[in-house]
């Protein structure tokens, strides 16, 4: 790892610490203060301390949004009460009739919101590969204001170049914007906005929060312009989160890069060890040599993140027997907390995009995706050898060469 990585993940590691966490005022608080309170005195009516009503503004979430924007290396962001809020709060930037590019591996939430609440509206979304530059550059006219990508994406683990596609979307569409779902890398091992993205959304529910115990999403923007408008709508729309969550993914922040580290630690040897397991068909895994994307990512990623899919041999049958005999992984929806979690998108995640598409998008009825927790790996990968049945030999697996570390 060069010296210059050294310092800049260093700077992040202290950025994550410190961020939004400077003592408290008043009294000295390391810990920074939860303002329970919906409203604020005001000396006469309109003159006040710049805080008037809590769905508007709030010192715990002004608090988080500022660490945010610094984390993702921007100047504005805002947080949401989950992350299809922050979703909703991009796609209210649009007006009837704007056009959408989107990747066609996405998180299902996020598919039923744009096809089934947006697409009322008069919004047009059009589902495609976004990792082959071309196939969006080819897509774009006049009324494509805006293009979505999800990078690495749920549940396949695609990646997209963002610093080649942003390049061509802003050459050809000055128009649209970039809007990258950051959710499965966290800026810890990826800052979009850095790459050329004009808009950065999270599911703070995940990495951030850490410990699956809050809901939460963010929006990030170095644009003035476009946070103003972000803000309008987060105020007038009211999709706001707690103080009490707020100062939850403050926490959560603080650990961020050595529990990304732990992740993706973890995460590799996991993918090594389902790529020698005989009732494993393919697992996807951007830090193997092979997977389509692992050049892009190792070129705009830190680390390889935390997450692990696979393919299991004999389809759904096989997934049900797989999950019932799980002891250390729970069996559950979300990703990102500190423990391990294993997901079947083909009836959880992704059950709201229709079969056939679903199946154009390569999620099928042998899928499964890993949360790969900060346990100890050889209590993961057993708990997996004991799920995925007694095995005589396994194949060799695949060593992941870890070019880079947090």
């Amino acid at each position: 790892m060069n010296s210059k990585l050294k310092t800049q993940n260093s700077k992040l590691n202290t950025l994550c610490v410190h961020a939004g966490a400077e003592p408290d005022s008043l009294t000295g608080a390391v810990s920074p203060p939860i303002y329970l309170t919906s409203t604020y005195a005001q000396r006469v009516p309109g003159k006040h301390k710049g805080y008037e009503y809590s769905r508007t503004k709030n010192p715990t979430r002004d608090r988080l949004e500022r660490a945010l924007a610094e984390l993702e290396g921007v100047g504005f962001a805002s947080a949401f009460a989950s992350g299809l809020a922050a979703e909703d709060a991009v796609l209210r930037l649009l007006n009837p009739g704007d056009e959408t590019l989107v990747c066609r591996d996405l998180y299902g939430g996020t598919f039923r919101l744009m096809r089934r609440v947006w697409q009322n509206y008069g919004l047009k979304f059009h589902f495609l590969d976004t990792t082959q530059v071309a196939n969006v550059t080819g897509r774009i006219t006049s009324k494509t204001k805006l293009i979505w990508v999800e990078t690495p994406s749920n549940p396949l683990l695609s990646v997209t170049d963002i610093a080649v596609l942003a390049k061509e979307i802003h050459r050809k569409a000055p128009q649209a914007l970039l809007c990258v779902d950051n959710t499965f890398a966290t800026p810890v091992l990826q800052r979009p906005a850095a790459l050329g993205a004009d808009l950065v959304v999270h599911s703070m529910t995940k990495y951030l929060g850490g410990h699956s115990d809050i809901l939460g999403g963010a929006v990030a923007t170095p644009s003035a312009q476009i946070n103003e408008k972000i803000k309008f709508f987060q105020n007038a729309a009211g999709a706001v989160p707690s103080p009490l969550d707020c100062f939850l993914v403050l926490r959560g922040i603080r650990t961020l890069v050595v529990r990304m580290k732990t992740h993706c630690d973890n995460a590799a040897k996991t993918a090594w060890f389902l790529a020698g397991h005989p009732a494993v068909g393919r697992v996807f895994y951007p830090g193997f040599e092979d997977h389509p994307g692992h050049a892009v990512a190792k070129k705009q990623m830190s680390m390889f993140g935390g997450m692990v899919s696979f393919q299991i041999k004999g389809g759904r049958a096989s997934a049900e027997r797989f999950f019932s005999r799980l002891k250390i992984f729970t069996v559950g929806e979300s990703l990102g907390g500190v423990e391990s979690l294993a997901c079947y998108p083909w009836v959880m995640t992704h059950a709201s995009i229709p079969e056939k598409e679903r199946l154009a998008a390569g999620v099928t009825d042998g899928l499964i995706r890993l949360s790969v927790g900060i346990e100890g790996v050889d209590d993961l990968t057993a708990d997996l050898q004991n799920a995925l049945g007694p095995a005589k030999t396994l194949r060799p697996g695949r060593p992941v060469k870890m070019v880079k570390s947090l």
